[in-house]
């Protein structure tokens, strides 16, 4: 039997960098008031990268793409595999996995997009890792990319400071041991309204409300909740405890949560890979960015045990232990 390890990690950020103050001034001029204190104090997030209008997910992709395969020093053509995750696609289709396959030159790729907001990463590693285990692709390539600067309500102080926009990505390859220890994946569409983003577009008209809209505190309820039992799944699974988990890399969405899911876990905080406060929370793209910050910086090591987590709209939860 063949097992996925990760061999390479890569991202791509938009050049333009908003400070909280700078956003601050921006939502001033349209009639909101916000300031770099009340956005710290509540989310931790002091900065975000916004592509300019008309950048598309798929621009995002193909550079954290070809990052990426750098990093494993992979050829665009070994890739058997393309799975992106994203809620703000290019078009309705194709689907922006294909897009990212002509950019890279993929030719030899099955490509297709998975919808399961911020938890799309997490989904689409695990599916990537069943098609590895199944002998279906030996060379696969993960993505998680947004732009949601493009669903935001600028209006809405109690969303629009907490995104940004960004990509991330991750090589898969076949190897004899595994590197992709367990996974869990789990959803409640029950729980669809707290957060989403329910417009569509049908006939040539925008039918419904196009923006996102959350329920912070129902959300932040969930979150904690359900990655806590999460976490302790992945870890059964995988036949370790809790405190063999070196890092763990949740997805960007409140230092609170962040804080409080550590809390439970009994995971000392210098051990959670913290990025929000440079990138916001960037969905499906925010825990591919963390995990190659983290590699990149020399935190993550070979060997370790690391937990990766997404929690969102849908609403869906679940975990990936990994040993790099």
């Amino acid at each position: 039997m063949q097992y996925a390890v990760i061999a390479g990690t890569g991202s791509f950020l938009p050049p333009r960098s908003v400070s909280n103050d700078e956003l601050a001034a921006d939502l001033a001029a349209r009639g909101v008031e916000t300031s770099d204190e009340w956005i710290v104090t509540r989310t931790g997030i002091r900065q975000r990268h916004l592509a300019e209008r008309g950048v598309r997910t798929s621009e995002l992709a193909t550079r954290a793409a070809f990052a990426a395969l750098e990093n494993a020093g992979a050829k665009a053509e070994e890739v058997d595999l393309i799975i992106l995750a994203t809620s703000t696609p290019d078009f309705v289709f194709p689907s922006t996995a294909c897009l990212v396959q002509a950019n890279i030159g993929a030719a030899n790729a099955a490509a297709f997009d998975v919808q399961a907001v911020c938890s799309g990463f997490v989904y689409a590693l695990s599916t990537a890792d069943a098609f590895i285990r199944a002998g279906r692709a030996r060379c696969a390539l993960v993505i998680g990319a947004e732009v949601f600067s493009s669903i935001l309500d600028w209006s809405d102080r109690g969303t629009c400071v907490l995104f940004g926009d960004g990509a991330g990505a991750v090589v898969l390859r076949a190897a004899e041991q595994p590197g992709v220890l367990a996974a869990h994946l789990q959803a409640d569409g029950s729980q669809s309204k707290i957060l989403c983003a329910a417009g569509n577009v049908a006939y040539g008209e925008v039918f419904g409300d196009p923006f996102l809209r959350m329920d912070g505190q129902a959300v932040f309820k969930q979150a904690v909740t359900l990655l806590d039992r999460s976490a302790r799944i992945v870890c059964e699974q995988a036949g370790i405890s809790l405190a063999d988990i070196d890092w763990m890399v949740p997805h960007q969405a409140n230092v609170r949560i962040l804080t409080m899911l550590a809390r439970k876990l009994g995971v000392p905080l210098e051990r959670v890979v913290v990025t929000l406060d440079k990138h916001a929370n960037t969905s499906a793209a925010s825990v591919p960015l963390a995990l190659d910050t983290a590699r990149r910086d020399g935190r993550i090591q070979p060997g370790q045990h690391v937990l990766l987590q997404g929690v969102g709209g849908g609403f869906t939860w679940g975990s990936v232990l990994v040993r790099m």
